[in-house]
């Protein structure tokens, strides 16, 4: 076992901390990625034939994806075929050393190979376990397949997601599998804190996160509105319903900003800096729902002033204003802006894609705290990277035994 939580000098708050990653996809990985991004040894066990299926996620060239070097970073890759006895036995010997154990499969399935709750805190009864399913360990559709995109349907937020003459639409990222993996990191940390902080109830100690839980949890007033107000809240495209002014504003350019004026000192500053004092004078338009009856006029006076000038004069007078707002960018114009840069949001490591190793650029690490550079110490590693050195140490096997598990060839 590790050491109990503590500090010292400009160690990482989690060094000491160890981590088994039997996740595959996002939402177990993400999760485990931030306790590698503050320095826990993570030990992520993949397949032997191809590993994490992520590793072929948009990926154009070359063996391994962008998106499982991104996720992956900071981890150790162990290649261990858990439907054969032998991997099973070194996965329990790596458990037992272990202060976390993240999964993400269907619910029983741990269980069906040997390795649930009471198998694995048996052999180490301080382990926190972390479970990341559709739709948790109980209740009636708890044996659904589950991912981020039917957990983002279940939950109400692709009701809400898109224009309102066109099918549900989605965020162009996998919003229910990250929002649990950051729900059951959170777990995970209060479990072990509550141990730290001799508060242990002595009870099991484990994390049960459903990705549409996650997702519910940021749909805010959704249900109570509907229960108080009779309101069923429908697809508004770029607009949050009664929220006014918000939205994403044309500029001369045909560059895109998004601005934020609806609070009521916000919206006086925007409409004033849009030369529209009388609007910021105007009474009558101190509440959301006196702007929101409005939401025409309002957001046709801003996109008059937007689309006179350009975005960077846009974002200069509005900045000026202390008005929120920011330009709409792509993926070119955040690799090179000097904020992520001064920030050390954007760091440059070398990959080989196919022959030759390239200098690619990937996102930092969130979020900044003390003693902490926020550097990334290595990208996704390559499939049973560390298998041999794990096995070794954690699982106490000799070459002998090793080879005898035809992993050998694994890298």
């Amino acid at each position: 076992m590790t050491q109990e939580l503590h500090f010292e000098g400009n160690s990482l708050p989690l060094q000491g901390i160890r981590v088994l990653e039997l996740g595959s996809f996002i939402a177990g990985p993400f999760a485990a990625r931030l306790f590698a991004d503050f320095g826990a040894e993570v030990i992520k066990i993949e397949k032997p034939d191809g590993g994490d299926e992520l590793r072929d996620w948009r990926k154009t060239r070359g063996t391994t994806s962008m998106l499982f070097r991104t996720i992956g970073r900071n981890k150790k890759s162990v290649a261990l075929d858990l439907r054969s006895d032998c991997g099973l036995e070194a996965v329990k010997k790596i458990a037992a050393q272990c202060d976390v154990v993240i999964e993400n499969f269907r619910p029983g399935t741990l269980e069906r190979w040997g390795l649930g709750p009471e198998v694995l805190q048996a052999l180490n009864p301080d382990l926190v376990m972390v479970r990341i399913s559709g739709y948790g360990q109980t209740g009636p559709y708890k044996n659904r397949a589950g991912f981020g995109s039917s957990a983002e349907s279940f939950a109400g937020l692709r009701y809400v997601t898109g224009e309102p003459d066109r099918p549900a639409g989605r965020a162009a990222a996998s919003m229910g599998d990250t929002v649990a993996g950051l729900y059951g990191v959170i777990g995970a940390l209060m479990l072990m804190l509550q141990k730290a902080r001799g508060l242990d109830t002595g009870t099991s100690k484990v994390v049960d996160v459903a990705l549409y839980e996650g997702v519910f949890s940021l749909l805010e007033s959704l249900v109570p509105d509907y229960d108080a107000y009779g309101m069923i809240r429908k697809r508004t495209g770029g607009a949050l319903p009664g929220v006014v002014p918000t939205g994403s504003y044309l500029c001369q350019d045909n560059l895109e900003v998004v601005i934020g004026g609806n609070s009521n000192s916000v919206f006086e500053r925007l409409m004033r800096a849009i030369g529209r004092d009388d609007l910021a004078e105007d009474e009558t338009l101190l509440g959301t729902e006196a702007r929101g009856a409005r939401e025409e006029e309002l957001n046709g006076a801003i996109s008059a002033w937007t689309g006179s000038m350009p975005l960077t004069e846009v974002l200069d007078k509005l900045d000026h204003a202390g008005v929120p707002a920011g330009p709409v960018y792509d993926a070119p114009s955040i690799a090179v802006d000097k904020h992520y840069l001064a920030r050390d949001m954007i760091q440059t490591h070398e990959v080989v894609i196919e022959d030759e190793p390239e200098l690619i650029r990937f996102p930092g690490v969130v979020p900044k705290i003390p003693g902490h550079q926020g550097q990334v110490k290595w990208i996704g590693p390559e499939l049973g990277q560390h298998t041999h050195e794990v096995l070794r140490d954690l699982a106490g096997m000799d070459d002998d035994q090793i080879a005898e598990l035809g992993l050998q060839e694994v890298r």
